[in-house]
């Protein structure tokens, strides 16, 4: 089965559990109707994309759009540079990007980009070459009022500048909110840059409000972590929790990891790895394996790299009792049913992450509007916004006893189906 089957699935078994609560036939067929919608995307799009290289020869890259569905507002997604960006992957993304919006009540459906390649690989010139083709490509798809990119993996607020200005230079006008996470010199918003780091502590912070005592730092300091993937996000929250008071006691990035059961000092690892690199090798810390670093027994564990790194096999060695799913998908679905049946409690990826596009929609907002706000007002937005998400996902947990994941897939689904019942099938 692959990855978009697997997407698919989960809205089946949703389906399952809303039809218990159907009172009637007409209702429970209107739930059908609604289902096969959302298994289908709107649009998908595959472009060929020719550069020059730095040498002269010409390469062509294979590129991707899929616009899922926009029954709640325009679509919205990133778009990631990566050697395993296929269409199936891009065709999950883009549902799941459907079901995040939905799950934090923004007004956006979702979409997905992606080109395969290593960007690692190419000059700077290159990648400006390739980014500037993409949009050429897909110019007539995407716009502020109809589909909104934004960063993904190994996409940056420069790529995004370079886009907005093609496209800006396509429509003959400037047109900043065509794309989020854009360079705040041009109409890029405050806090964006640490969004989904910033958005995920934030509804960490209100389950462990649920399930234990935080009334003094001493508290915090009991609480440890360890965070696979030292990028943006994994880097970002590394620093916030600690900065709170958290134990943040491992974090990882491509080339391995550390481990000190008393906490790091996340400032003095960015210095480490600026002059060396790579976290690893750190002084007083434990070099480990990423995979190490997913079975340390911690409290809180936080995968923020890539999908599918905890698979069924690992199940039974995870030591933590809770994840927070900071990365897209980072737990197989087989392996989040069995981690849910250990007690440990998944914060799943399309609220835990979705700070990201959350602080999108406000620059996007920003935009529309050309008029910015403060980082502070950013900021107290955004954790207004994941507070009531996560609260009323939490009180669906409760009310239908479930995983918060499904729960999750219960308010996002329960929107889209009265977005679709009123505009009309």
């Amino acid at each position: 089965m692959n990855q978009y089957e697997h997407a698919i699935n989960q809205l089946d078994k949703i389906c399952a559990i809303i039809k218990k609560t159907e009172s009637e036939d007409s209702e429970a067929e209107l739930t059908y109707h609604e289902m096969e919608i959302l298994k289908h995307p709107n649009r998908v799009t595959e472009v060929s994309l020719p550069v020059i290289m730095d040498d002269g020869h010409l390469k062509i890259f294979t590129g991707y759009r899929v616009q899922h569905s926009n029954i709640r507002g325009p679509y919205k997604g990133g778009i990631r540079f990566h050697p395993q960006v296929d269409l199936n992957e891009v065709k999950s993304l883009a549902f799941w990007m459907t079901i995040k919006c939905a799950t934090v009540d923004i007004p956006y459906g979702g979409a997905k980009g992606g080109i395969t390649l290593d960007p690692k690989q190419l000059s700077l010139g290159e990648l400006e070459r390739l980014t500037r083709s993409y949009t050429r490509a897909i110019a007539n798809i995407i716009g502020p009022e109809v589909d909104i990119p934004a960063p993904d993996v190994y996409t940056t607020p420069q790529i995004m500048a370079w886009l907005m200005d093609e496209y800006s230079k396509i429509r003959g006008k400037n047109v900043p909110a065509v794309v989020t996470g854009k360079p705040v010199e041009i109409g890029g918003s405050l806090g964006r840059d640490t969004a989904t780091a910033q958005g995920g502590f934030f509804v960490l912070e209100e389950v462990l409000k649920k399930i234990s005592n935080l009334s003094s730092d001493q508290n915090k300091k009991d609480i440890s972590i360890a965070v696979q993937g030292f990028g943006n996000a994994g880097y970002n929250f590394a620093k916030i929790a600690h900065d709170a008071g958290y134990r943040v006691v491992a974090v990882s990035d491509s080339k391995g990891g550390i481990y000190n059961e008393e906490g790091l000092d996340i400032e003095k690892v960015v210095e480490h790895k600026n002059s060396s690199g790579s976290v690893i090798n750190f002084p007083n810390a434990k070099n480990i394996s990423n995979e190490e670093l997913l079975v340390l027994p911690v409290k809180i564990l936080v995968p923020a790299a890539f999908e599918n790194v905890i698979s069924l096999e690992m199940v039974n060695d995870i030591k933590a009792s809770i994840i927070l799913e900071l990365a897209n998908g980072p737990v197989k679905i087989d392996a989040s049913e069995a981690l849910a049946e250990k007690d440990v409690l998944i914060i799943p990826d399309v609220l835990a992450n979705a700070g990201g596009v959350t602080v999108s929609y406000f620059e996007w907002v920003q935009n529309t509007r050309q008029y910015y706000w403060e980082l502070e007002k950013v900021r107290a937005r955004l954790k207004e916004k994941m507070a009531q998400a996560t609260n009323l996902i939490w009180e669906t947990k409760e009310r239908y006893k479930v995983d918060m994941r499904t729960a999750a897939y219960i308010v996002a689904v329960e929107r889209l189906r009265k977005a679709i019942k009123v505009r009309g099938i």
